[in-house]
């Protein structure tokens, strides 16, 4: 049924007695079935009278190894891309972000906050900061797309060295309400700055990715690397090169949409919508 089309994403099952009846298996069979394809992302399940089984929609890949925007990522698997701006302002770099940004406290940065949909559904929040002198007329500009395409067509600039930090994180009640979750459900928080081929900061970003609707890829050679504190790595030189990080073999995908999969808060000024960024979450 669900292999064939006849039923759709967000479609519910009937009750396990019907299903057991039409498949003409035991229900204890029908159980063990459930199980697996839950496990492995194909239903939901969700409990409580007004719940049941529901067909799971399809996960976006995000690929950490290729540094494209979220758009481009959604057309190459087949979604249809978009994107509600929800604030887009200029405003004054905190500490953590003019650190990251190599920008004195206190400078003139673009705070842009989006919610990005896949098929017409909410898949991620987002907030990106940009130095404002390195992108003048930029909230001028039609912000739906990808600001990646904007920063190249419009002010040369490409994103050379990316650092991605990845980690679990929980929904806020604010959160969960833009992205039309559960309060607390997990999500896939990535960190990243971005610089340009001379070494210039121009963008800090936090993504906030739902759990049930996204895995990830990472991709690595099979050369061992001297393991370092965080402090000294982000403190080394940095040569043209995408980091993510994370113990995970060559190839390997993390899926986190397992409710059960511990979640954990994520460290001060990690969160995209912290208390003091949670004011920008209206953009």
């Amino acid at each position: 049924m669900i292999s064939s089309g006849a039923l759709r994403p967000g479609d519910k099952l009937g009750t396990e007695r019907e299903l057991a009846a039409t498949l003409s298996v035991s229900r204890s069979t029908l159980r063990q079935v459930l199980a697996v394809l839950a496990q492995s992302g194909v239903v939901r399940r969700v409990p409580g009278r007004a719940g049941g089984t529901f067909v799971a929609h399809s996960k976006v890949d995000r690929d950490l190894s290729v540094i494209v925007g979220l758009p481009e990522y959604l057309r190459r698997q087949g979604f249809l891309a978009g994107t509600q701006v929800l604030s887009a302002t200029m405003t004054g770099a905190d500490d953590l972000t003019a650190t990251h940004l190599d920008l004195p406290s206190g400078s003139l940065v673009l705070d842009i906050v989006r919610i990005r949909l896949a098929d017409g559904v909410p898949i991620s929040l987002e907030r990106v900061r940009l130095p404002a002198d390195l992108v003048p007329g930029l909230l001028e500009l039609p912000l739906g797309g990808s600001i990646y395409d904007l920063l190249d067509r419009h002010y040369g600039m490409k994103p050379q060295d990316v650092i991605e930090h990845l980690e679990v994180v929980e929904a806020s009640p604010d959160e969960a309400a833009l992205l039309g979750i559960a309060d607390r459900a997990p999500l896939l928080a990535i960190t990243r700055t971005s610089r340009t081929a001379d070494g210039v900061a121009f963008e800090f970003s936090n993504d906030l990715f739902r759990a049930d609707r996204t895995c990830v890829t990472f991709r690595t050679k099979a050369e061992r690397a001297e393991i370092v504190g965080r402090a000294a790595a982000e403190r080394a030189p940095r040569a043209p090169s995408a980091q993510v990080s994370g113990e995970l073999d060559q190839g390997n995908r993390l899926d986190l949409g397992n409710r059960n999969a511990p979640a954990v808060r994520a460290e001060g000024g990690l969160r995209a919508f912290s208390a003091s960024g949670r004011r920008g979450a209206r953009r």
